[in-house]
């Protein structure tokens, strides 16, 4: 009995801390965040690749990726566990401006 009150207070522990990380701060990143004199060039090169993997592209390569694993859960051809593990993977694509900002917004209030 003992083992699952901890497994459910380091889960609830986990819970709090992935909320509170993920919680956005954007002013104060904003502010410390600044790019160096001279990154113009690579900055844009980098928000072009940015916008170019996370626009149509990745939305198409997702639907098809989505559709097939559905599709082979519906015949009974794949595991669910992969399945999930897929739909996960394109939470993650997609929501990882939100979780890197949530990333730097702690970092910065440690400072």
């Amino acid at each position: 009995m003992g083992c699952r009150v901890r497994q459910t207070i380091s889960r609830l522990g986990l819970c709090i801390l992935m909320t509170l990380g993920l919680t956005s701060f954007s002013a104060f990143a904003q502010d410390t965040l600044a790019d160096p004199a001279g990154s113009g060039v690579l900055v844009s090169a980098v928000q072009w690749l940015q916008g170019t993997l996370l626009g149509t592209l990745a939305t198409v390569v997702a639907v098809i990726a989505v559709a097939a694993v559905g599709f082979l859960m519906l015949t009974g051809r794949i595991n669910w566990r992969y399945g999930a593990t897929v739909i996960l993977g394109c939470f993650i694509l997609f929501g990882a401006a939100s979780i890197v900002a949530g990333i730097q917004s702690t970092a910065t209030l440690g400072n």
